[in-house]
Parts: C-alpha cells; sequence; structure tokens
C-alpha cells in the first residue's frame, strides 16, 4: 500500500487527460493511450489510482463523491453514516434528523449517487488490455482487477436504484442509444456482474501485485458481500432466482473460511490498531502513513465535533453473558443506571459506547483528580464508579488501549459517563448518553491539526464473511449447530457472550423480536447487526430483509437518570441535571427519574419510512436531460 500512495502521483498525469467531455470527437486521451497502455507496469500504475474508491473523500480524482457510497468506508463519519440511515444510530439534534424517520427525503436536483464517471476510469482501462504487449495471463489479471472495481462500484449503483444503465465501455458519440437509453434491469446487471466476479476468481493472480492489493481472496470476500445482498434482496423483494446468488455466497465464504480459520482474540484491535498486516482474518484494509496519508476518524471522536450517538432500543438488541436477549435473561439487571445497564453483556457494547464512570476526589486507577471547581456535580449512586475502568484493563490490557476516563485530543478529561449535553462537557459529549468510540484508542497522534491519524482500517475481514455464510446458510435451509459454531460461536468468546445454541431458540426466546421473522434467523441478524455496529452496513441490511419500517421507526430514548444522583456540594441536584427533559418507557413526561427524551416513534405524527425509500430517487437533472429515464416509484 505504501507503493500505491507514491505511484498514486504518476497516476494524477494519467488522469489529468480523462476529464473531458466524453464526446469529445478527439479525446485528449488518445494521445497517451498508445504509450500508457503498454506493458504490466504502465497498468500496475494507472490501477494504483482505483484504489480511492475505498476513501470517503469529498473528491475521488476530481470526482465528486460526498454522497456516493453507503456502507463501510473510510472518511471522518463514512463508517457510521449507513447505521445511522439504518436508525442503529442517531446524531446529537435537538430535532429529528434522520430524513427517512421524518419523511424529509426528496428528489434531488443532481447527486445523490447517480454518478458512472468512476464506472469510465476503470473502463479506459479495459478497452486497452486487448492492444496491450502483455501475455495472456497478465491480460486476465489486470482484466479481473478491472472487473472487481466495476463490481464494487456498481453494487452500490445497484443498491441504491435498482435498474440502471449497464455501462462496460469508453463511451462515444456514437453510443446516443445508451447516452440516452433506458435503464438496465437489475437482475440483467447483477446476472452480469456475478459473471465478471466469477472470471475474475478464476483469473486474478492468486497473491495480487503484493501485500495488501486486490488478489483472489478479494474477490471472493466481495462476493460473499455482494451474492448475499442480491440473494436476500431478491428474495425478500419478490424479484425470483436468489438461489444462485445464495449458492455462491456460501462457497466463496467456505473457500474464505479454510484461509482464514482464526477470529482475531481483540474485537477492538480491528478499529484501533496501528497495523493491521498481522490481525488474523484481515483480507484488505486500508493503510494510513505518518506524514503521507493520514486520516482524523479517532480524532473526530475525542472532540465536541463528535456526530454519532446509540440509542436505547439499540443498546437493548446486545445479548447478555449468558447468551440470552434482556428480555429473558437471568443475569440482565435492568436499566435504572446505566452501570446496571451494562453490566453483564456483550462486551462488543463496552467497545462500541463509552462505558459509565464517574471521576471524584479520592478515585485512583490511573485517573487524574480534578479541583473541585472543575467538577461541580457529586454523583451520590451506589455504583462502583470505577467498575467498568478496570473491566476495560483487564479486557484490553494492551498498551494503547481504551481506557476510563475518556478524554479528549488535547488532554481534558471527562469527568462522567454518561456525559450528557447540557449537564456534561463540551467533548465527547451526546444527548442519549451513549457516546460513539469505537474509533477511541489512546496511541494515535492527535493535536490541534485534526488530520494526523495513522490508525489502519479494514476493508474485508473474515468476520464479515462468516456472517455472511450464517446468514446465506439459514435463507437457502442448511443452518445448523455445526454451522453455528463454524460462524456466530467464533465470534462470541471474545465479546464474552455464551455460544448460540440452536436447539433452544425458539418463539419465546426473544418476546420483543420482530415476529414475522424467524427465531433463528432473528438471531442471525442480531449478531451481524452486533458485530459490525459503526461499519455502515445497517442501511443496505435493512433495506435487502425489507424490514426497514421496523428499524427505522423505532422509539429513541436516551439512558435512565435519576436526577437525585447528580447534585452540588449543598446535596442539591445540580441545575444542569434538574434541566434535563425525562420521559417515561411510554414516551409520557417523567419528573425526577426516567429516560432522556429524544425522539418518539415516526409514526406518531404520522411519519416515518415509506416503501418508496427501498430505492433512491433518480436526480431530476437526469431525468430532464434523458426523456427515456423513469422515475423510481413513489417519487414526485
Amino acid at each position: 500500500m505504501k507503493k500505491k500512495i507514491i505511484l498514486f502521483m504518476v497516476t494524477v498525469l494519467v488522469f489529468g487527460a480523462c476529464n473531458d467531455d466524453f464526446l469529445e470527437k478527439s479525446p485528449i486521451e488518445s494521445q497517451t493511450e498508445a504509450t500508457a497502455f503498454k506493458t504490466y507496469n504502465n497498468f500496475q500504475t494507472y490501477a494504483w489510482s482505483l484504489y480511492s474508491i475505498f476513501d470517503n473523500a469529498e473528491k475521488i480524482n476530481g470526482i465528486d463523491n460526498k454522497d456516493k457510497f453507503v456502507q463501510s468506508l473510510i472518511g471522518n463519519f463514512g463508517r457510521y453514516e449507513g447505521d445511522f440511515l439504518a436508525g442503529y444510530l442517531s446524531v446529537y439534534n435537538t430535532t429529528e434528523p434522520n430524513a427517512y424517520r421524518n419523511q424529509t427525503a426528496v428528489v434531488p436536483s443532481s447527486g445523490g449517487g447517480w454518478d458512472f464517471r468512476y464506472l469510465r476510469i476503470i473502463n479506459l482501462m479495459l478497452d486497452n488490455i486487448d492492444a496491450s504487449e502483455m501475455n495472456d495471463t497478465d491480460k486476465a489479471h489486470w482484466r479481473s482487477v478491472g472487473y472487481f472495481f466495476h463490481a464494487f462500484n456498481y453494487l452500490e449503483l445497484v443498491s441504491r436504484f435498482g435498474d440502471v444503465p449497464w455501462v462496460d465501455k469508453i463511451i462515444g458519440e456514437k453510443d446516443m442509444e445508451l447516452i440516452y437509453g433506458v435503464r438496465t434491469p437489475r437482475k440483467e446487471v447483477t446476472d452480469k456482474l456475478l459473471e465478471r466476479l466469477q472470471y475474475a476468481e478464476a483469473n486474478i493472480k492468486k497473491a495480487g501485485d503484493g501485500a495488501n492489493t486486490i488478489n483472489q481472496n478479494v474477490v471472493r470476500a466481495f462476493m460473499s458481500r455482494f451474492c448475499l445482498f442480491e440473494g436476500t434482496w431478491r428474495k425478500y423483494h419478490g424479484l425470483g432466482e436468489e438461489k444462485k446468488f445464495l449458492d455462491e455466497a456460501i462457497r466463496v465464504s467456505k473457500e474464505l473460511m479454510a484461509v482464514y480459520p482464526r477470529v482475531n482474540s481483540s474485537y477492538d484491535a480491528l478499529m484501533c490498531s496501528e497495523s493491521l498486516a498481522t490481525y488474523d482474518g484481515i483480507i484488505l484494509y486500508k493503510e494510513y502513513v505518518k506524514d503521507i496519508l493520514l486520516n482524523a476518524v479517532g480524532h473526530t471522536e475525542r472532540t465536541s465535533s463528535g456526530k454519532y450517538e446509540m440509542h436505547k432500543s439499540t443498546v437493548e438488541m446486545y445479548l447478555c453473558a449468558d447468551g440470552k436477549p434482556i428480555t429473558t435473561s437471568a443475569v440482565y439487571q435492568g436499566d435504572k443506571t446505566m452501570y446496571k445497564e451494562f453490566r453483564n453483556r456483550d462486551r462488543r457494547l463496552l467497545y462500541q459506547v463509552v462505558p459509565p464512570y464517574f471521576m471524584k476526589t479520592g478515585v485512583n486507577l490511573n485517573f487524574v483528580e480534578n479541583p473541585a471547581s472543575k467538577n461541580p456535580t457529586i454523583y451520590t449512586g451506589n455504583e462502583d464508579t470505577q467498575e467498568y475502568a478496570k473491566l476495560l484493563i483487564e479486557l484490553l490490557p494492551q498498551n494503547g488501549a481504551k481506557r476510563l476516563p475518556v478524554f479528549n485530543w488535547s488532554g481534558t478529561m471527562n469527568w462522567m459517563s454518561p456525559n450528557v449535553i447540557g449537564p456534561g462537557q463540551g467533548p465527547m459529549a451526546s444527548y442519549s448518553g451513549y457516546y460513539m468510540w469505537r474509533h477511541y484508542n489512546l496511541w494515535d497522534t492527535n493535536s490541534n491539526m485534526a488530520w494526523t491519524n495513522t490508525c489502519d482500517k479494514p476493508i474485508f475481514y473474515i468476520e464479515e464473511v462468516l456472517l455472511n455464510y450464517a446468514e446465506a446458510m439459514f435463507e437457502t435451509g442448511q443452518f445448523s449447530q455445526g454451522v453455528a459454531d463454524q460462524t456466530i460461536n467464533k465470534l462470541r468468546p471474545r465479546a464474552g457472550v455464551a455460544p448460540m445454541i440452536v436447539s433452544e431458540i425458539n418463539v419465546n426466546f426473544d418476546p420483543k423480536r420482530d415476529p414475522s421473522v424467524e427465531p433463528i434467523l432473528w438471531e442471525i441478524r442480531r449478531e451481524r447487526m452486533t458485530e459490525l455496529m459503526g461499519e455502515g452496513f445497517g442501511f443496505q441490511d435493512i433495506r435487502r430483509w425489507k424490514k426497514a419500517e421496523w428499524f427505522i421507526n423505532q422509539e429513541q430514548m436516551g439512558c435512565y437518570i435519576k436526577k437525585s444522583d447528580y447534585t452540588d456540594k449543598n446535596g442539591k441536584i445540580a441545575p444542569g441535571w434538574e434541566a434535563l427533559e425525562l420521559v417515561n418507557r411510554d414516551g409520557s413526561k417523567a419528573t425526577g427519574e426516567g429516560y432522556l427524551k429524544r425522539f418518539s416513534n415516526p409514526k406518531t405524527d404520522g411519519k416515518g419510512w415509506k416503501e418508496a425509500y427501498y430505492l433512491f430517487p433518480i436526480p431530476l437533472n437526469d431525468l430532464d436531460l434523458n426523456d427515456k429515464l423513469t422515475q423510481n416509484p413513489g417519487w414526485k
């Protein structure tokens, strides 16, 4: 990857000739194609820049990208965005921020992901392979690399819009029928994508072009993701012919499970490692290098500019240590304090949301004592304020891991969690009390300059593949205890959760599940949501399952607060805590103690998820330019 960073500057020379109008009679790129696409090294140099699709930067090679992708990319908030759109998370706001909950999603004039310019960059390479000096094996390799990136882009297009134009070549002035034509049916597009990915799997170099490059296992990892997505979309949206996709998801996932038999012992390390090169199960990752390529993901979580928080409905999806949901677990202690709520729970919750603690005079365990003037609130609850500080040291003993108390990039300590906006401190505060800290670690460089982080970020890894395999096996009627042991039960030990016992999961296992979903499938989906939280898969998942309404239209509230637990030095409730709005479980106003008020079920106000939202709208400008384009159903 370091080599790609350096060679990227070379590719700018190539791309500098690729930005003019594609209807130009004498394209400027024709002056360079004869020399730019002759040898293996020419193609390798050109292809490095294709990796920019894994960024979530606002522009990629001059192309607007800020709203191009939904899931699992690298920008400051890119990894959370898909889970926010799914309703798993919320953002710091006093008014409902989710356009799908408050029905403020509109047809854009332009943008929205209806963009085919990146495909042109790929097709320029593909169109020049046959005329190159390379041998047949090398030609097949670079065709495979191109097919991978082509399919990666098309998954997002199909996910958003359904039917989309099929573009597999550089478009010229003679291609008016394609330029101003109709959309290609979704099933035709995805069938072609599957054929291309199968070709790529068979013809790409097994080791790619060196460490951390597109290789056979990366192609298989993407096939696992793509085939599960398309197979389940076809099944639950009534399109039919889903089996071939689900079967392929199973096949390639099994191949990868044989190559990557171990799951890394540290869940937190996936997002908080200086180098993922030796992380068990990593298939492809984004490498960041000091003074060369930096990110600001961890820095942003350690400022007052953080954006995402969890809410109670999502917190309650996490299992308890005995492997049971909170509705039936014998070890769940209730939610009347955040201490009790997080006790005996799936430890992935601790790595995703800042656990509770309180700093006061006399607290040691590496706490920095604050003067009373900086800590005017006294916590009078009965819980051990150091409980989770000690637990994190036990769970993450390695140097540079998560620790309590949290502090911002400048070293300012937060003296409590929940750190609620209002009575709390500015850095790392939220309205719900459930502050997301998935990328927080103590070793990464931080300063008043935001872009200083070098923490690597994953793109493909075995944990996702295991979950894809489990789900595809269920969807084809093959899920069993053996499959659970091969997949979900490999993930649970590091989360401190008892193994899944398939025979115990029946209609009474979780009375709060969506009753229209089979109990075992609900638990497979729960595991996926828990394991991949903060990775951005949520919005595609709830749409392919055709279950968006259940997740989007949730009552959202924060943690339970007893105001009398937070007093001043005179024993009176501290003003900031007294001013908080609280609600009862049914959403009615509460006094003295209750849940932090956030957002009610949008259906109570006649809003919420609409059927039209399963597909994105085509921008108005494109409809105006091409009268053969038709808008997706339900969008005006």
